[in-house]
C-alpha cells in the first residue's frame, strides 16, 4: 500500500520551554501525526491530530502530576511532526507508526475496544483458543470482534472441551506421542483436563502432533464458517444422554449447544457486515483539492490509496488497482493477523463515528468504468 506523502515534517530539540516555544511558531492548524522522542531519538509516543497546533500546545497546559500528557511531555527531549491531508489519512499514518516503531507509552486499543471480545488462535505446533481484549500478538490469529466477553469464553471453553485443544501458558513444553522414542519414563499431564476427557494431552505425548492438529483445523474451520461439525456432536452427546434418561447431563449439552450456535452465528454476521465495507473512499483536503485522496477499502482494509486521478492516466492505474482487489473474490475471511485487525476496527470505528461519510463512497464500478 502506497504511503501518503507528508507536507512539512519538524523536528524540536530542547526544554520544555524550548518545545514550547518550537510548537508556537511552527506548528500549524492541520491534520497529521507526531511523535514524542527521548534524547537518544526513541520514539516514547504516537498520536494523531486533527489541528496538530492546538492537540501539541495542549500538553504543555496539562495538570501536572496527574495528566499523562503532562507526564509524557515532560519526559520528551523533542516532538517530530507530519502534516498529512485528512483526519482519515492521520488515523491510519498513526496507526502504521504504532505498528513499526512500537512505542512504549501507547496502549493499543480504546476504551470502546475493551469493551469488545476476540477469540485468539496461537500460532506453534499446538495452537490454543482463548478470548483477549486486545490484538498484541503479531503470530496469533484474531477473529471478531464479539460484543460479548462473557459469551465469547462460554463458546471458546466449549468449543476447546469439544475438540479436545489445551488452555494451559503458552511456556507449557508440548511432547507430542510422535517423539515417545526421545522420553524414559511416561508424562503427567499438567492439568486435568484430559483426564476429565477435555483436552488431548499434548503435554504429555497424549496425542500424536498429526491428531492435534486435525483437532486445531476442526475449530479454525468452524470459526470460519465452513463446518458446523461441532454443532453436530454436541446434539449427538445431548440426544445420547437424553436416551439414558440424564436429564440434567442433557442440560448442561443444551447450554453449550446454544453457547456454540451463539458463536457461528455471531462469525457468520460478522463476515457479511465487513464483506460491506468494500468501495471507494474519497476524502478531500478542504484546502481547495491540492490533496484530495481516494482509498480503496476491501473488506475493511485500505487496500491501497492515491491523490485524486486528474488524468486519464492516472484514472486508467487506479482503475487497475481496483480489477486486482476486485479478483479477490469469495465471503470476507473470518481470521486475520493483529494488523489486520486493527485496521478494520480502525475504519470500522471511522465510518461508526461519522455515519454520513458512508454517503461519499461510491462502488468500484464507478471508478472502472471508462468514462
Amino acid at each position: 500500500m502506497s504511503t501518503l506523502g507528508s507536507a512539512a515534517t519538524t523536528h524540536a530539540p530542547g526544554t520544555l520551554e524550548a518545545l514550547r516555544h518550537h510548537v508556537r511558531a511552527a506548528a500549524e492548524r492541520r491534520p497529521g501525526v507526531y511523535e514524542l522522542l527521548d534524547a537518544a531519538g526513541g520514539v516514547l509516543y504516537v498520536g494523531k491530530a486533527k489541528d496538530l497546533r492546538s492537540r501539541l500546545l495542549s500538553y504543555f497546559t496539562a495538570p501536572w502530576p496527574h495528566s499523562k500528557g503532562a507526564r509524557l511531555i515532560r519526559g520528551s527531549a523533542a516532538i517530530r511532526w507530519r502534516y498529512l491531508p485528512s483526519e482519515f489519512a492521520a488515523l491510519l499514518e498513526e496507526l502504521r507508526l504504532i505498528s513499526r516503531t512500537r512505542p512504549p507509552y501507547n496502549v493499543r486499543g480504546n476504551r470502546a475496544r475493551r469493551r469488545l471480545a476476540f477469540i485468539k488462535l496461537t500460532a506453534g505446533p499446538a495452537p490454543k483458543l482463548s478470548v483477549a481484549d486486545h490484538t498484541r500478538d503479531r503470530a496469533a490469529r484474531y477473529y471478531g470482534p464479539f460484543p460479548g466477553r462473557a459469551r465469547a469464553l462460554d463458546a471458546v471453553r466449549t468449543l476447546s472441551d469439544l475438540l479436545g485443544l489445551r488452555d494451559c501458558a503458552e511456556a507449557q513444553p508440548m511432547v507430542f506421542a510422535d517423539q515417545r522414542s526421545l522420553m524414559g519414563a511416561p508424562l503427567a499431564a499438567g492439568c486435568l483436563r484430559h483426564e476429565l476427557g477435555a483436552c488431548l494431552g499434548p503435554c504429555a505425548a497424549r496425542c500424536s502432533l498429526g491428531a492435534y492438529r486435525a483437532a486445531s483445523r476442526r475449530a479454525e474451520d468452524f470459526l470460519e464458517g465452513r463446518s458446523a461439525r461441532p454443532l453436530d456432536l454436541v446434539l449427538e452427546r445431548m440426544a445420547d444422554a437424553a436416551s439414558r434418561c440424564a436429564y440434567e447431563r442433557a442440560a448442561s449439552w443444551r447450554g453449550k449447544l446454544e453457547a456454540l450456535e451463539w458463536l457461528f452465528g455471531a462469525v457468520m454476521r460478522l463476515r457479511a457486515a465487513v464483506d460491506g465495507l468494500s468501495f471507494v473512499y474519497p476524502v478531500r483536503d478542504g484546502s481547495g483539492g491540492a490533496d484530495d485522496r481516494l482509498y480503496l477499502v476491501r473488506r475493511g482494509l485500505v487496500r491501497a490509496e492515491a491523490p485524486w486521478p486528474r488524468t486519464p492516466i492516472e484514472r486508467a492505474a487506479f482503475a487497475g488497482e481496483l480489477a486486482r482487489c476486485a479478483q479477490d473474490a469469495g465471503a470476507a475471511p473470518a481470521a486475520r493477523t493483529a494488523s489486520e485487525m486493527d485496521q478494520l476496527l480502525l475504519v470500522m470505528s471511522w465510518f461508526r463515528r461519522h455515519p454520513d461519510e458512508f454517503g461519499a463512497t461510491t462502488p468500484y464500478s464507478r471508478w472502472m468504468s471508462p468514462d
